[in-house]
């Protein structure tokens, strides 16, 4: 499958696993500081269907600051409700603008991610394709906003139920999505790690 086919799976994948969830748990916090579930659920559809002026709007509005842009991109979706943004979820799961940025996997990639910040705050465990954790994981190594592998210098990931290895020195092994949210900065992720490695990696957070 393509990068964008895998994006559309994952997409649709999110939005299940969202359907089931409780008010009180789209109200509950997430990995990403200051968000709750709906606000990470809104940033991962706030770039979908946007015209390219109302883009370049955005974007001057945050003054260039991803940060900021997507702060702003957030509270333009703040009363929209759960079943909405299932709806935009399913409606954009193949990826369009932004998202479908190097073949799509700047969504599969920011989706997947993000879905883990909601599924490891709620400590609800998921069983990722290792199809799409192959791809996400070489990408965020290179991705200019992830930097994968800048976050994880001088030491040598080794993925436990893929065939997935990257890097140069002490080991840090376990699963491919563990891997994936280190190199996103997550430091939840340390906790299912394990290697001659994991001090350098932990030494950074």
């Amino acid at each position: 499958m393509t990068p964008l086919e895998l994006a559309r799976d994952e997409r649709l994948d999110f939005a299940d696993f969202l359907a089931g969830l409780s008010p009180q748990q789209w109200d509950s916090p997430t990995l990403c500081d200051r968000w709750r579930v709906r606000d990470v659920v809104a940033h991962t559809m706030s770039y979908e269907g946007m015209p390219v002026g109302a883009l370049a709007k955005r974007f001057l509005k945050g003054r260039l600051q991803t940060d900021r842009i997507n702060e702003l991109a957030v509270a333009e979706l703040a009363d929209t409700s759960p079943e909405e943004l299932i709806d935009m979820i399913r409606r954009y799961a193949e990826p369009t603008g932004l998202g479908a940025g190097f073949g799509g996997r700047i969504a599969l990639t920011d989706n997947m991610i993000h879905q883990q910040d909601i599924r490891r705050s709620l400590g609800i465990a998921r069983t990722i394709d290792p199809g799409r954790v192959l791809v996400a994981l070489d990408f965020a190594r290179w991705a200019p906003l992830i930097r994968g592998a800048w976050r994880t210098r001088g030491v040598r990931l080794v993925a436990t139920d893929v065939d997935w290895s990257a890097g140069k020195g002490p080991e840090v092994r376990g699963p491919g999505e563990a891997l994936l949210m280190v190199m996103a900065g997550r430091a939840d992720a340390l906790r299912d790690l394990a290697g001659p490695g994991l001090a350098t990696l932990a030494a950074r957070r």
